[in-house]
């Protein structure tokens, strides 16, 4: 099979098997606030993500490219909803157009479409600084994501089975790249231990990518003849994912991904040390179901959502709804508790 036919597959797939509603977030809840003293009108969404400045925490997370007519249609229409909402974007795994010069418009449209917005490359953990730079000027790109996908890789029929040297690349990456490098999990989450090991290497950003939205072991065992099991429910869920990350890197920029579908999940991202909250498969759902236009409405309602958030909990600007009192319950609590974290602080 082509790595073309594999990127179509995978769209189809996570389509198919859909997000399951195991990101955590009904462990977590507001602390209700009677007297905000603050209309919506004087509510800012801007936030900083390491050295990156963005208008909105939310941005549109890696998905695809890499699939002929058909991903190049896609990320032009998620380019365009992205321009006219004022939210940044990831593209999807460059590896295909750099090993397949052909693939590169797939990608590159993504930047004709919106040549101001910021624009976030992508390559896994196997690439070198030269694919790096490569894919990186694909784009014109503000930053540069890099996935760790050993799940998945595991999973997949033909995927990767050695995973030596990936943090001393990163390194590399990090020391010779002129542009911010984020480091993003794909669906499994990050545990404090990862996020120590990348910040030694002086990452900055991190995504924690948890587990509860597209599953990609799941997806790969629609495409294996005999299904590996294994770790089809294997993960950290996104609300301890971000807990643990914030726990061990103190100067760290937080993103927040796997399973985020409103502007209540994007609110307790926030409110658990998150800077900025990744969309994927939600908002691949609303193009492919409905268009771009009722995405861009989406994106737009999902601004003036947490807005009103914001609003009922005193909260002016994202600082401030970070230092949000939340109360952590139920298996979140238990986790966090048992991994030596301490919930009151959110509490407080």
């Amino acid at each position: 099979m082509t790595r073309t036919q594999r990127k179509l597959e995978h769209i189809h797939y996570a389509l198919q098997t859909g997000q399951h509603r195991l990101s955590g977030f009904e462990d977590i809840s507001f602390v209700h606030q009677s007297l905000p003293d603050l209309s919506t009108e004087g509510i800012s969404l801007d936030t900083a993500i390491g050295g990156l400045h963005a208008s909105s925490p939310i941005f549109i997370n890696a998905m695809t490219g890499g699939g002929g007519k058909e991903t190049e249609n896609l990320n032009r229409d998620l380019a365009m909803a992205a321009k006219e909402t004022g939210i940044s974007m990831a593209v999807g795994s460059q590896m295909a157009a750099i090993k397949d010069p052909a693939q590169a418009a797939s990608f590159e449209i993504v930047r004709k479409m919106n040549p101001d917005g910021i624009v976030i490359a992508n390559l896994g953990g196997e690439a070198g600084i030269e694919e790096a730079k490569r894919a990186a000027d694909m784009l014109k790109a503000d930053a540069l994501q890099i996935h760790l996908n050993v799940i998945q890789e595991l999973t997949m029929p033909e995927g990767d089975r050695t995973f030596e040297g990936v943090l001393a690349r990163i390194e590399e990456i990090r020391l010779k790249l002129d542009i911010p490098v984020i480091v993003k999990e794909t669906g499994f989450g990050m545990s404090k231990e990862t996020v120590a090991q990348l910040c030694s290497a002086g990452i900055s950003i991190l995504d924690v990518g948890g587990f509860g939205g597209t599953n990609f072991a799941r997806i790969e065992n629609e495409r294996r003849q005999t299904a590996l099991t294994l770790f089809n429910d294997w993960g950290i869920p996104t609300a301890v994912s971000i807990a643990e990350a914030v726990s061990a890197g103190e100067d760290t920029s937080i993103l927040a991904s796997g399973g985020i579908q409103d502007a209540l999940d994007v609110a307790k991202c926030i409110a658990l040390g998150a800077d900025g909250a990744g969309i994927a498969g939600h908002f691949m759902k609303s193009l492919k179901e409905k268009g771009m236009t009722a995405l861009i409405h989406e994106i737009e309602d999902l601004h003036q959502e947490l807005r009103i958030i914001m609003t009922a909990l005193g909260a002016k600007n994202i600082k401030e709804l970070q230092d949000s009192s939340l109360v952590i319950s139920g298996k979140t609590y238990h986790w966090l508790t048992q991994r030596g974290i301490d919930c009151s602080r959110y509490a407080k």
